[in-house]
C-alpha cells in the first residue's frame, strides 16, 4: 500500500491503452474516477473472478473503472484471441468493463507499457511488485496515484478493496 500517497514521477494518465478491438483508451479520460487494473486470464482457477469484478463495476459504476488486461503469462491460460476472450467474458460474466489487447504482463522486453509502469517505482513512485499470477489487482486513486496491489487470491468483492475504492 502506498501510505505516503507519493506522486508517481511518470503521470499515470500520459498512459494508454489499446482495447481488445483496437481502439485508443486514453487514461487522461479516467481522471476523477478510481481505476482497477486486472491482469486475467480465461482458463484459471481465479476466472469466475470476472464475475466479482462485474459486480464491482456495477456497484462503483459512478466511481470505478475497471479495465482487464487478458494475458499467457501463467502457464497458457489464455490461448484465445481478443475477439474470443471478449466473446467469452461476455458471454460466460456478463463483463462489459474494457478489455485490453491480450499482452504480456510480466517484467521482460515485451512487457506491457501500463504493467512496466505498475510494477517499476521509478515510474509509479513505489511499488516494484509484479502480477504473482492471474487476477493481480492495481488501484488508481481519482489523482492518478497508485495506491494498493491486491494479491490474486483477494476477492475483488472482498471488504479489503471494496474499503480501498470507497476512501
Amino acid at each position: 500500500m502506498n501510505r505516503n500517497l507519493s506522486e508517481p514521477p511518470v503521470s499515470f494518465y500520459s498512459l494508454k491503452a489499446i482495447t481488445n478491438n483496437g481502439e485508443e483508451l486514453s487514461f487522461e479520460s479516467l481522471k476523477g474516477k478510481k481505476v482497477l487494473l486486472v491482469n486475467t486470464a480465461s482458463d484459471c482457477g481465479y476466472t469466475p473472478q470476472y464475475h466479482d469484478l462485474q459486480e464491482l463495476s456495477n456497484a462503483y459504476k459512478n466511481k470505478l473503472i475497471i479495465i482487464g488486461f487478458p494475458a499467457n503469462d501463467f502457464g497458457e491460460q489464455e490461448k484465445g484471441s481478443d475477439e474470443q476472450i471478449a466473446g467469452f467474458c461476455k458471454k460466460n460474466y456478463g463483463v462489459d468493463f474494457p478489455l485490453a489487447k491480450k499482452s504480456t504482463v510480466i517484467k521482460g522486453p515485451s512487457q506491457n507499457k501500463i504493467f512496466e509502469w505498475l510494477t517499476n517505482k521509478q515510474e509509479n513512485g513505489w511499488n516494484d511488485q509484479q502480477p504473482t499470477w492471474n487476477f493481480s489487482k492495481y488501484l488508481i486513486n481519482e489523482k492518478g496515484i497508485l495506491t494498493h496491489f491486491f494479491d490474486p487470491a483477494l476477492s475483488p468483492m472482498s471488504e479489503e478493496i471494496t474499503t480501498a475504492i470507497e476512501q
